[in-house]
């Protein structure tokens, strides 16, 4: 008996070893990716450079999806998964590149860690969930950090448009988690081959449709952020997530969208000279600390409430 329950508490710590070695190899992976898109837009256009990038990640999704013998879905769950392409892929990063063209990495992720903050909102007007104190105070934190932030770059002439343009991103990110509730479930890797592969058609012909010019890059750091970008960025970091998500909640997961702006502004101040400053630093606190408040801390459920707590994974 004693020697079964020791067995079970080494599983136990091992699984947590290799939860939380994959999460934070996910979070210092992911907190690059900012400051390659940065990289990446400085010979490609915004919306040629983000559609070439996903199309060469759900090729080798799709070579995944082969390997694992994952079938297409059909039906609705087919529809969930272009829409889920629509918002996260083309809507989400398509403004995301736009807004870094002018917009240092550091401050683009810290706008970005909105999103678990977005979802529960989005959440609530879709009446999934209810809307609560903390998600209230958490909304008036992180919009407090939005404005202290927003206030030195347009100091510096950084356009509000590039601002509103990473917000808008993290809403369409947020939005795709939040429709892809009301469609069937699709096994995680054919969601985002097949949404990447939507994506990337609507990425590429709003390039062609905005006359970007279609060119391959010729410098060597651009050819590095996009490879960078395709299989660490899009598909390692997306497989790492998954192994989190064997092993932890998804609400716990979440705590990536925290974790990873710190990352991105240690790495662009070092790779991309982003200025650190006070409002920068003051506004990001306060984003993080809301979207803690309002979409990430333990919620107190009281007894008679169990059954009608809505489960937020």
């Amino acid at each position: 008996m004693v020697e079964c329950v020791a067995s079970h508490f080494v599983a136990a710590s091992d699984s947590e070893r290799v939860a939380l070695t994959a999460f934070v190899s996910y979070a210092v992976l992911a907190g690059a990716n900012a400051v390659g898109v940065r990289f990446s837009n400085r010979e490609l256009a915004p919306l040629w450079g983000a559609g070439l990038r996903f199309a060469l990640a759900a090729a080798l999704l799709l070579a995944v999806m082969a390997v694992l013998r994952l079938a297409f879905p059909r039906g609705r769950a087919l529809a969930g998964s272009l829409l889920y392409g629509v918002f996260n892929f083309a809507g989400s990063f398509g403004l995301t590149y736009y807004g870094l063209v002018k917009i240092h990495a550091g401050l683009g992720q810290i706008l970005l860690a909105l999103v678990p903050l977005a979802t529960l909102l989005l959440a609530v007007l879709w009446r999934q969930e209810r809307l609560g104190t903390g998600a209230v105070i958490g909304t008036l934190l992180a919009l407090a950090g939005v404005a202290v932030i927003s206030y030195s770059p347009l100091e510096n002439n950084v356009p509000m448009l590039s601002v509103l343009a990473i917000v808008g991103g993290a809403i369409c990110f947020a939005q795709a988690l939040v429709l892809v509730r009301r469609f069937p479930g699709v096994h995680p890797v054919t969601m985002n081959a097949v949404g990447m592969t939507a994506g990337a058609t609507l990425l590429l012909a709003a390039a062609f449709a905005a006359d970007d010019p279609i060119v391959l890059p010729h410098r060597l750091e651009t050819w590095a952020a996009i490879a960078y970008l395709v299989v660490v960025g899009s598909v390692v970091v997306f497989l790492l997530y998954l192994v989190v998500l064997r092993y932890w909640t998804a609400s716990r997961a979440s705590y990536g969208f925290v974790i990873i702006p710190l990352v991105t502004l240690v790495l662009s101040a070092w790779l991309d000279n982003e200025p650190v400053g006070f409002g920068l630093v003051t506004g990001g606190l306060l984003v993080m600390a809301g979207v803690y408040v309002g979409a990430l801390r333990p919620a107190r459920v009281t007894p008679g409430a169990v059954n009608a707590k809505t489960d937020l994974s």
